[in-house]
């Protein structure tokens, strides 16, 4: 009696903390809202958008919709008429008739009709969507395990670069089991901004495996594929912030690759573009510059909290099968080997190569980590070394 006793209170136990649980995860869904150019709750029809493309995505799927609906209705009811009208039991007799010209050429030229008025809109919308001539502004967004990089390379804004990465707090949430806010996990560091009224080219890339590059709300969708260009484009109607995610199964990290999208007026864009190249002006460090260990280390906690922290976590610690960096033995090893991996990777992409990043941004966050937390290597590498790495020149 004493052990079936033991069992009730486990079960009881169990019990109340699933239901403690499910009642947090209620609490949670009644606090969430919809999120405006993103995911609304319990969405199931596409959004109208904010673009013309999108309005017309919009429309032609209720066209379509509407017309299988009737077509399904229609052939449905004849069918159960006919099995209810001329059933065997009300003594109804089989018609004797081996063909009819006139029921053939129906049946081919209805469909045949039907296939016209679905396909002429639907192929005027797909050119449409591949006009990407006349762009007033052209960005390349590529795509990497897992982040987006953005170059702008016509238009207002050329020459401005930069990487787009889930802010670390989001993925601090998500390791945690706490989802919160609205814009749960598409939350970026570094969005994209353009300007409205503006017709803006995307051409997609990747670096590692297939991405999709896809916003709901300007109805695209297009796939990034390592060693090819493909090209979209759109034209947001109104500002605003607009969100979407990557849209192709590209690894484990597939859920922590969103995608912001900032739409600002004309003024604003111009200012936004005046602030990002000083920004990367004062960036654009001289690699043969000579850097003292504190202030390597200052800047390299700045690289950290924007590309690494999202994985590795804030205190070095990692999460699941993401490896610590706090007493990881080759932070603490030679440099060389830690240069090694920034630079090409690991474990087939689960650890990115982060070439894209400066030699000082580079040697900043190697020193970092090296001589933060519990790691006080003393060690430091100096953004020559990195420059000279990336050419396969490592220390020994």
């Amino acid at each position: 009696m004493k052990s079936i006793s033991n069992r009730l209170a486990g079960v009881s136990r169990h019990a109340a903390v699933l239901a403690a649980a499910l009642a947090a995860t209620a609490a949670h869904a009644a606090k969430v809202n919809d999120l405006p150019g993103g995911p609304a709750v319990h969405q199931l029809n596409l959004t109208p958008g904010v673009t013309l493309i999108a309005g017309e995505q919009y429309s032609l799927h209720w066209m379509m919709l509407i017309l299988c609906l009737v077509i399904f209705v229609a052939v449905f009811s004849v069918m159960f008429y006919s099995v209810w009208k001329h059933r065997k039991s009300k003594g109804a007799k089989p018609a004797k008739f081996h063909e009819s010209v006139t029921v053939e050429i129906i049946w081919t030229i209805v469909p045949f009709l039907i296939v016209i008025a679905m396909a002429l809109p639907a192929t005027k919308l797909v050119v449409a969507q591949k006009d990407t001539s006349n762009a007033d502004l052209t960005i390349k967004a590529t795509g990497y395990q897992w982040k987006w990089g953005y170059d702008y390379i016509n238009g207002e804004g050329e020459g401005i670069s930069f990487l787009s990465t889930l802010d670390s707090s989001h993925r601090a949430l998500s390791n945690a089991g706490t989802p919160q806010g609205d814009d749960y996990l598409l939350k970026v560091d570094h969005p994209m901004v353009v300007p409205v009224g503006k017709k803006i080219r995307i051409i997609t890339t990747a670096n590692d495996v297939i991405h999709a590059w896809m916003v709901p709300a300007f109805g695209v969708k297009q796939d990034a594929i390592p060693g090819f260009v493909r090209d979209t484009w759109f034209k947001a109607e109104r500002v605003g912030d607009f969100y979407g995610q990557c849209a192709e199964l590209c690894g484990k990290e597939h859920a922590y690759m969103p995608i912001h999208v900032k739409v600002l007026s004309a003024e604003d864009y111009t200012a936004w573009v005046d602030g990002e190249k000083k920004r990367l002006q004062a960036l654009a460090d001289d690699p043969s510059k000579v850097w003292n260990l504190a202030d390597l280390v200052a800047r390299g906690e700045k690289v950290y909290a924007a590309n690494c922290a999202a994985c590795h976590l804030d205190n070095g610690k990692g999460g699941g099968a993401i490896k610590a960096l706090d007493g990881s033995p080759i932070v603490l090893g030679s440099p060389a080997e830690q240069m090694h991996v920034v630079l090409e990777g690991r474990n087939n992409g689960a650890m990115p190569a982060w070439k894209q990043l400066s030699d000082t941004e580079l040697a900043a966050v190697v020193t970092f980590t090296k001589n933060h937390w519990s790691n006080k290597t003393g060690q430091i590498v100096q953004p020559a070394e990195m420059k000279a790495a990336r050419e396969g020149k490592f220390p020994s």
